[in-house]
């Protein structure tokens, strides 16, 4: 949304979303029953050194300092240090609310914090893929590529309070189901010595299932002599219809997805499965 002029006199929160490509940041008015956003705002972070650097660059384009913050990080939570996933940045949570000079400080898991948001979802912001429209059924598995592959379960009690726990599902095994799969696993397995869901299920992963494929159409291309296409491109030219290879790479993602989401909904005893992340988004018309 536009930003109006921001008033200092409000207690303002930091909020942060931390992944392995960008650092979004944004000032939360949480005094309505659904807080508004404000002068949100997406920083790529190879560009910054730290999450504290990145997040004092985006307090520094405003005249005051929040009091309060919290910040979803593409990460296991489990103590005062926090190490990234995928990018090379590692913090001390006691550190950082110093740092920024915050009087308190929440860091959660990233795909924690997108299952929290789902049962705040309006039904004109969800996309139904598949079965009746109804409403949110426990327990619910929350699942998305990005950067990497985020999962994590969405319980309701007796009481009606949700609740979620975090997982790193993404780093399950990969397991083929299907000649093409196979190969893509030879492939991946000869280059990264393991293949998890999150090699295939991510920004990266539709990169490497191109790569495999076209490797398996010339076979005299040797291991580390690919040219890896971005994902943004392969995506475009599936959608466009006249790059055979493309489609058959993004068809062969979607495959995947499914599969592993089938296998997540089972081992959580899943009612409802929500597919989020900055991917699937782009096109869910050729997912249906």
């Amino acid at each position: 949304m536009s930003n109006p002029n921001i008033d200092p006199n409000t207690d303002w929160v930091l909020v942060g979303d931390i992944g392995g490509t960008n650092a979004r940041f944004a000032l939360a008015d949480i005094r309505p029953a659904r807080p508004i956003l404000y002068a949100e705002q997406s920083l790529p972070t190879s560009d910054y050194a730290s999450l504290q650097h990145a997040a004092e660059t985006y307090l520094a384009q405003h005249a005051f300092k929040p009091k309060r913050a919290a910040i979803a990080v593409a990460a296991a939570v489990t103590g005062d240090a926090v190490q990234l996933t995928n990018r090379a940045w590692s913090f001390s949570q006691i550190e950082l609310q110093t740092a920024l000079g915050l009087e308190s400080l929440t860091i959660l898991n990233d795909f924690g914090a997108v299952a929290y948001a789902v049962p705040a979802l309006d039904d004109s912001e969800r996309e139904y893929l598949y079965g009746p429209q109804r409403a949110l059924q426990s327990p619910v598995t929350v699942l998305g590529p990005g950067t990497g592959l985020g999962m994590a379960i969405l319980l309701q009690d007796s009481a009606q309070q949700w609740s979620v726990q975090e997982t790193e599902g993404g780093h399950v095994s990969f397991a083929p189901l299907s000649e093409e799969e196979q190969l893509i696993a030879r492939w991946l397995n000869a280059r990264f010595g393991r293949t998890s869901n999150e090699r295939l299920l991510c920004g990266a992963g539709l990169s490497h299932i191109d790569a495999a494929l076209a490797g398996a159409e010339h076979p005299s291309l040797h291991a580390g002599s690919e040219t890896l296409r971005e994902p943004s491109k392969i995506v475009q030219l599936a959608l466009d219809g006249h790059d055979i290879s493309a489609r058959r790479t993004l068809a062969r993602f979607c495959a995947v997805l499914g599969s592993v989401a089938g296998d997540a909904a089972l081992i959580h005893g899943a009612r409802t499965l929500m597919i989020a992340g900055g991917i699937v988004p782009r096109f869910i018309p050729f997912l249906k």
